[in-house]
């Protein structure tokens, strides 16, 4: 079956040129629109975030974004792309099957592009078992959810074979690299044996606003001078919904200050910590009323950043 390219630069609207800065701001500002939680269309909305999100893995990251680039639309017609090779296929004690599968969030170019390799991503076969990563949002990973996951498995002499559709449950609480087994779904055995697992190895979804370091969320807070200087109630996105913040006088930039419980579920049912990590922002033009007002500041205040001897 045919496989189409992706144009992954279409998907996040920047040219082949961007740079590291680019991409993240656009993937940052697409996400943002397209999050399933603020999409007018949850439909619609869900499968354009997972597209910004498969866009964002490859070209976000250096090694792949090489790879991407390298092979491009004609990526089919290179013969040595081991990746592409490899895609859903593993010779088991039977006959050598594959496997397609729809619904786990990323693309069939993705997968077949990125098969094995790749850093975890896309498909690969150990012996009867098979396995296929699956995209999960975080707030799938704080609530759990049920995903509709399709699975075409075709063995030689066999034509394409049937579909077959599962309802797999993700628990609240997975996190990145977990594997979600599904026992016997495999390809199947040879001479009596028993049939191998089915395994969805968890991959969670970047988000907009938030990175995740083990149970941990952290936010980047941008503040104005000013700000940071005499405090300020700030609004801070969570995976419940915005919360309020008090940013004391006197923080400054790097300071982390922890929003205790708002973070991933844990072992033992509590859940990890938010923290908003402070960035001040300098104005990069000022008007001449500005300019005046820092020059008086400069002038009466006592404050000074390094010692004149």
């Amino acid at each position: 079956m045919a496989v189409k390219f992706q144009d992954y630069y279409e998907t996040l609207g920047i040219p082949r040129g961007a740079s590291a800065e680019e991409i993240k701001q656009a993937f940052r500002t697409l996400a943002r629109l397209h999050h399933p939680d603020v999409a007018k269309n949850k439909v619609t909305g869900e499968a354009k975030f997972k597209e910004i999100n498969e866009a964002y893995e490859v070209l976000g990251d250096p090694d792949k974004r090489r790879r991407y680039d390298e092979l491009g639309p004609g990526w089919q017609a290179d013969q040595s792309a081991g990746p592409r090779a490899s895609r859903g296929r593993s010779r088991t004690r039977g006959a050598p099957a594959d496997f397609e599968f729809g619904g786990t969030g990323f693309s069939d170019f993705f997968e077949s592009f990125f098969g094995s390799g790749g850093g975890g991503a896309g498909f690969s076969q150990d012996g009867s078992d098979a396995e296929a990563d699956l995209l999960v949002t975080l707030e799938e990973a704080l609530r759990g959810s049920t995903r509709r996951i399709t699975l075409r498995r075709s063995s030689e002499g066999h034509g394409m074979g049937q579909i077959h559709t599962y309802q797999v449950r993700i628990p609240a609480g997975v996190h990145e690299g977990q594997r979600i087994r599904l026992a016997g779904q495999g390809s199947a055995g040879a001479g009596g044996g028993a049939a191998g697992d089915l395994f969805l190895k968890v991959r969670l979804a970047r988000h907009p606003d938030l990175v995740v370091e083990g149970s941990d969320l952290y936010y980047e807070l941008p503040l104005a001078p000013w700000e940071a200087v005499l405090g300020v109630q700030v609004t801070v996105p969570t995976l419940d919904g915005p919360t309020s913040l008090r940013v004391p006088a006197g923080t400054s930039a790097g300071r982390q200050l922890r929003l205790r419980g708002l973070g991933l579920p844990q072992a033992g049912g509590s859940r990890g910590d938010l923290y908003a990590t402070v960035s001040v922002q300098l104005p990069t033009t000022v008007s001449e009323e500005e300019r005046a007002a820092w020059e008086k500041l400069a002038s009466v205040s006592s404050f000074k950043a390094r010692d004149s001897g």
